[in-house]
């Protein structure tokens, strides 16, 4: 089983999507910056997962949700965008 999976910064809003065999275990890599493309984006969080039969399936779905359309579907799931703290508060 493959679990195709999209991961958000807490930091930034920035979105990650990627494909793994153990979803749990990938996740806590994620946040424990074991992954170079991450680690400067931590905190993550889990926004969107599926499962998939084969490992070419799941690259498959995994390039569809890499895609503009893809990204837009997964931006419609995403938790509320973190504010910046270089800008300015408007009163």
């Amino acid at each position: 089983m493959y679990y195709i999976y999209a991961i958000q910064s807490r930091k930034d809003s920035r979105i990650y999507i990627g494909f793994t065999t153990n979803l749990e275990k990938r996740i806590k890599e994620h946040n424990k910056g074991k992954t170079q493309s991450t680690r400067f984006y931590r905190p993550w969080e889990l926004i969107h997962s599926e499962t998939s039969e084969s490992r070419l399936a799941a690259r498959e779905r995994e390039k569809k949700l890499k895609s503009g359309f893809g990204r837009e579907y997964l931006k419609s799931l995403a938790i509320a965008p973190v504010a910046h703290k270089d800008r300015a508060a408007v009163s």
